[in-house]
């Protein structure tokens, strides 16, 4: 048994449901009925819930991922920083002044390299894995 119900609708949303309703070749009582439906069943608030489950669980995985890569990167620095400190030869006194300024002029050096690679898109870890596909072929051409 079906009950009946008189509803109000605004003027351009009721245009949009009866131009629909003739597209598809139904009532306009079908469309809303079908509407208020999927409006009151649990199975859509419980596909949109699954939805931003996954998308959670994905943000999770590469929040994870960063925080890896980035000690890794903070793991690597650390070594190279100890290593270098570890081989470098004390300065004498008298060529220290020189050794400011060239470091000075290293670093800024360093400084602009590094802003056009990051211009640029270049990473490291792009340049490394493009050296590496080469190296790969090489190696399966030799297996054969």
């Amino acid at each position: 048994m079906k009950m009946r119900l008189n509803c109000y609708f605004a003027a351009d949303l009721y245009d949009g449901l009866d131009a629909l309703a003739h597209r598809k070749g139904l009532h306009k009582s079908t469309i809303v009925e079908a509407a208020v439906a999927s409006f009151l069943s649990p199975d859509a608030a419980d596909q949109r819930e699954a939805a931003l489950s996954r998308r959670l669980d994905g943000l999770a995985r590469q929040a994870a991922r960063l925080e890896r890569d980035l000690s890794i990167a903070v793991e690597a620095l650390a070594l190279f920083i100890r290593f270098w400190l570890s081989i470098s030869p004390p300065i004498a006194e008298t060529a220290q002044a020189a050794a400011k300024a060239k470091g000075a002029e290293r670093y800024a050096s360093f400084v602009e390299t590094l802003g056009r690679r990051l211009q640029k898109g270049q990473t490291l870890l792009r340049e490394i894995s493009e050296d590496l596909v080469p190296v790969a072929a090489r190696e399966e051409g030799n297996d054969a």
